[in-house]
């Protein structure tokens, strides 16, 4: 049930176009809790936080929350057709979090995420995609086929890359010891708290001015 209802919610949100002005440009962010904004108030989130780092670079672009919390790249691609309605211009796929909680194969992920950026090039929608890296703990055959994935299929599909969700935790200066990047997360450890979606954002945040450059060309 509450699947049910996070789809609705989302196909809720997907209406939000027709409040946009005619020259904004449409990005729908495909994701899973990460991009839902899981354990947060909803201002808090990724989508409504990116979307204000943007408003204050003067951008005009309306943000999509594809996002549904607990979806593998599989679900990502079971709704991939209809997240890309004829007024989205560009998509965000932020996938790959679940797929590497379950340890599900690199070689389905690869199958997925090719599938979501054919569909996107076949309604000719640019794409930002947006990596997951995985830990050592399913081993390092394991981690290097995962990581693999992101870059090859970037380079397949000609289509802008950021190798790692959590970037912006990552790079922060603040980061020198692992365990102080528990201080951005939330209890369970997975999902970042706002201070931490608001560090990730500030590193996605210039990818995506790159991705409105390629709408603009």
């Amino acid at each position: 049930m509450r699947k049910v209802i996070a789809y609705i919610l989302m196909s809720l949100s997907l209406c939000q176009p027709l409040m946009a002005q005619a020259d904004d440009i449409v990005i729908a962010v495909l994701g899973d809790s990460l991009t839902q904004g899981y354990g947060l108030p909803a201002e808090d989130g990724l989508v409504p936080q990116l979307q204000r780092w943007l408003d204050a670079q003067r951008a005009d672009v309306v943000l999509l929350n594809a996002g549904v919390s607990g979806d593998t790249t599989a679900g990502g691609l079971s709704r991939v057709d209809w997240t890309l309605t004829p007024d989205v211009d560009a998509m965000i796929v932020a996938l790959g979090g679940n797929d590497l909680l379950r340890g599900l194969a690199p070689e389905d992920a690869r199958t997925n995420i090719d599938g979501i950026l054919s569909a996107a090039n076949s309604k000719q929608v640019e794409v930002l995609l947006i990596g997951m890296q995985a830990p050592g703990n399913f081993g390092a055959d394991y981690k290097a086929r995962f990581d693999a994935v992101y870059p090859e299929l970037a380079t397949k599909h000609n289509v802008l890359l950021m190798q790692n969700f959590f970037a912006g935790l990552l790079e922060s200066a603040q980061a020198t010891d692992p365990a102080s990047l528990q201080r951005w997360f939330q209890a369970d450890g997975i999902h970042p708290n706002a201070e931490g979606v608001a560090n990730i954002v500030t590193r996605i945040g210039p990818e995506v001015l790159a991705l409105i450059d390629t709408i603009k060309e």
